[in-house]
């Protein structure tokens, strides 16, 4: 081991003890980082920060970097838009006859509505105030509904477009295209197993959803002729907008007809339209333009503190060194991501999504280059094991989100959410195990282009 392995090592230490110390990650990452070049280019402060600098520069100059605050902007446009309550209505009214209606009702909404936002927090916090007075007015168990909404959240960072996928590409270097494409088959089936369960849950114990039962046992039937009806054009025409625009940016980007960069652009622009059209005026749209600045520079300045540190990680040799240190362990490829994910999930209960991301890639991407694996799909993969992190404890960002937005007059604790979304961490390790046991579930969409 040479003495620059040894010091990309003891920077990566000193990093995670400054992230426990609560330093921001963005200091952190550039501190560790100028620290690390700094040593390996023998104590020259001149040389270390004219390379850092230089490292800055040349990341965040490139085009690609525009795709990310379009489609916060898209997001936030359509966060403030109204159209997650169209949705929700819409679904309701279509699935109300369906055992558990209304969370499946949630999970088609936050499935439609992460088409268009991307993040995952922001699902939380508007399905808490959408879904959660529902569920309650129809009796709903209070664990199980605000279990739903939490859980079903988690699909905002894996229906494209999505943050994560952007940040992924970036620091991984592989297609952001792609990578939205791959996202779409493992966002439908994780759905798909959400709603199954709440059917299965909601037939075999009627009492969670608020239905009576009967001496036999079963659920009472209920007269749905005194259920409120909704207007046939508040449920075709209030979801509309919103799906076209989906359909305009992945239809676009599927059929080859913009680049992910301008269907960003293209995206930007409809939700704004949207977002017009429902009554938003200056004073909403100031406050759009000042969200988005403030979150893209946030996360700007995480991605150039973490260009800084994949650069000093490379000076040292260390990828090599813990690339060829793992091939020689000689893990099956198998034993080798399942060492991965369980990494990524204990660095889940204490760290944030981007966070994780922008540690492990560095390490992780080139490891699986070596091994000859598609990064995409690893990708894919990564993304779902770290947003099992938002559901667990102590961090669990989501369940912090929808304990803020819900109402208190409810009587949930941060407790009643992490143990409603239980379940849910379970099905979102199914699917990790179906993504790896069948990689064509994540690949077959980007490889027909």
């Amino acid at each position: 081991m040479t003495v620059s392995v040894m010091i990309g090592i003891c920077t990566i230490i000193l990093l995670f003890v400054m992230i426990m110390a609560g330093v921001h990650i963005s200091i952190a990452l550039a501190l560790s980082s100028f620290l690390g070049v700094l040593l390996i280019s023998g104590g020259k402060v001149n040389v270390a920060l004219s390379i850092l600098s230089a490292t800055a520069y040349s990341g965040i100059r490139e085009y690609s970097f525009i795709v990310l605050p379009l489609f916060l902007m898209m997001g936030i446009f359509m966060s403030h838009s109204g159209s997650a309550t169209a949705l929700f209505t819409s679904s309701n009214y279509l699935l109300r006859r369906v055992p558990g209606g209304l969370g499946v009702a949630t999970v088609a909404s936050n499935a439609l509505f992460a088409a268009v936002t991307g993040v995952s927090v922001a699902s939380a916090a508007v399905f808490s105030k959408v879904a959660m007075p529902e569920m309650v007015r129809y009796k709903y168990d209070k664990s199980f509904a605000v279990g739903t909404v939490s859980g079903s959240s988690v699909l905002g960072m894996l229906i494209p477009p999505s943050a994560l996928m952007i940040i992924y590409g970036m620091q991984a270097e592989v297609s952001i295209g792609k990578l939205f494409l791959a996202g779409v088959g493992p966002g439908i089936v994780l759905a798909t197993i959400y709603s199954i369960y709440i059917i299965v849950r909601a037939s075999m114990r009627p009492k969670l959803i608020g239905r009576e039962v009967g001496p036999d046992g079963k659920a009472v039937k209920v007269d749905w002729s005194k259920e409120r009806k909704e207007s046939l054009k508040k449920v075709i025409l209030g979801p509309l907008p919103t799906i076209l625009l989906i359909i305009l940016v992945m239809g676009g980007i599927w059929g080859g007809f913009f680049t992910p960069y301008e269907a960003a652009a293209f995206g930007c622009l409809g939700s704004m339209i949207i977002a017009l059209c429902t009554g938003m005026r200056w004073k909403g749209l100031k406050g759009v333009v000042l969200e988005t600045a403030s979150s893209g520079a946030s996360i700007m300045l995480l991605l150039i503190a973490a260009t800084m540190y994949s650069r000093m990680l490379s000076m040292s040799g260390l990828v090599n060194f813990v690339g060829n240190s793992i091939i020689g362990l000689g893990l099956p490829t198998y034993g080798l991501i399942a060492l991965f994910c369980v990494i990524l999930l204990l660095l889940g209960c204490v760290l944030d999504s981007t966070s994780i991301l922008l540690l492990t890639v560095p390490l992780m991407a080139p490891v699986m280059r070596m091994l000859g694996m598609d990064l995409v799909w690893f990708g894919i993969v990564m993304i779902v094991t770290i947003e099992m992190g938002l559901l667990t404890p102590p961090f669990g960002m989501v369940v912090f989100a929808v304990d803020a937005a819900v109402d208190k007059s409810v009587g949930l604790t941060v407790n009643n959410i992490f143990r409603g979304s239980v379940p849910y961490l379970f099905l979102m390790a199914l699917l990790v195990i179906m993504m790896i046991a069948v990689p064509s579930l994540v690949t077959w969409l980007p490889n027909l282009g």
